[in-house]
């Protein structure tokens, strides 16, 4: 196998912010070096680009990296897609998917200084099918930074039990990033994780504070992600929303809740809360609070005069038809993905990595 450099990324559970950090550290290493490649080599969200089942992971550092990454199926060898489990555990093909894993490897370093690997989930996801991180880990010869989340004794204990895994297989941890940790407790947190990770080994490589913009979503994000119908708004589905109201108490009660980028879900029959809402947009008061949009629930058509004054707004309006609750549950469990077109979450991003994470140091232990 090559020289370059390599190091695979991988996070001690689901949504520690394991691809922005990842996106964020490709931008910073352009910076030592602009030969880099990316390998996604087991991806379990896919997505079809071009006939061709990819990890969307891989389509998102595609991109945004578009000078650079231009084997898109090289970068994601192994897609999981639905039934792929059941087959492998009735006819088996390990060989195949190694194979394909190591050959484009081979693929996506050529030319380059420096090759990213991010894993999928924490050290053991895949061991089903017999690819889990740390036996990818291995069987790629890399090195293993890990991503956990804010805390001091939880992501101790992950970061250990991971790392068992990876030492299993014969792979080293070269060191940690704690991910979304609460401003005001950075310093304390990164006192105590440096002692606590010291005693078993591993050395801290940063501390990243939680942005609250890098988890808001756009209306348009939500429609899709929700699947719901669009009433009206088209042009303002890129509006953030920073905070969800569920409308099912009195107008004057609900307005306390509503700030600025605000998304409200409320019945479609709720119309005064859906005028109380509204005001502000519909008199041009631009001093008062104003929502970013409106979802309304339960398949309740609203009444024709209602709809005709919000086509007269900027707001952007959802329609569902489950109801209130089920759709507020939703929201509260809906991941909000990166784009390639955030750029403003991509910049921000490279700032955290930069501020916060020692990469230079990360760089000497993966030489």
């Amino acid at each position: 196998m090559s020289r370059e450099k390599r190091i695979f990324l991988a996070a001690t559970r689901q949504n520690d912010g394991k691809t922005v950090v990842c996106i964020g550290l490709l931008m910073k290493l352009r910076q030592i070096t602009s030969n880099i490649g990316f390998i996604k080599p087991v991806g379990q969200r896919y997505v079809e680009f071009d006939g061709v089942k990819v990890d969307e992971d891989a389509v998102l550092v595609s991109k945004i990296f578009k000078s650079d990454f231009r084997r898109l199926k090289e970068m994601s060898p192994v897609a999981i897609e639905r039934g792929f489990t059941e087959k492998y555990l009735d006819k088996g093909g390990l060989d195949t998917l190694i194979s394909n894993i190591k050959n484009s490897y081979e693929k996506c370093c050529e030319g380059n200084d420096l090759v990213v690997i991010e894993g999928t989930g924490h050290a053991g996801v895949g061991s089903t099918f017999d690819l889990n991180n740390a036996t990818v880990a291995r069987i790629l010869n890399s090195k293993v930074v890990l991503v956990a989340i804010g805390g001091i004794g939880r992501p101790i204990d992950e970061i250990v039990l991971n790392q068992a895994l990876f030492e299993k297989e014969g792979v080293e941890v070269v060191g940690v990033i704690v991910n979304k940790v609460l401003p005001e407790k950075i310093d304390k947190l990164k006192v105590y994780l440096e002692k606590g990770l010291k005693k078993k080994g591993i050395d801290l490589l940063g501390v990243i504070p939680y942005t609250k913009a890098l988890t808001t979503s756009t209306m348009s994000q939500i429609k899709t992600g929700l699947s719901l119908k669009l009433i009206s708004g088209e042009k303002f589905l890129y509006k953030r929303v920073d905070n969800i109201v569920v409308g099912a108490m009195f107008p004057h009660h609900a307005l306390k809740y509503i700030h600025h980028s605000s998304l409200l879900v409320t019945p479609g029959d709720r119309e005064d809360l859906i005028l109380a809402a509204m005001g502000p947009t519909i008199t041009k008061d631009k001093k008062q609070l104003r929502i970013s949009g409106l979802i309304l629930t339960g398949g309740i058509p609203t009444h024709t005069t209602i709809v005709d004054l919000i086509k007269k707004t900027d707001i952007p309006v959802l329609s569902a038809e489950q109801d209130t609750y089920t759709v507020a549950s939703k929201l509260h469990d809906f991941v909000v993905k990166i784009r390639d077109t955030d750029t403003e979450k991509i910049n921000i991003a490279m700032e955290l990595i930069d501020k916060h994470v020692d990469v230079d140091r990360m760089w000497d232990k993966i030489s």
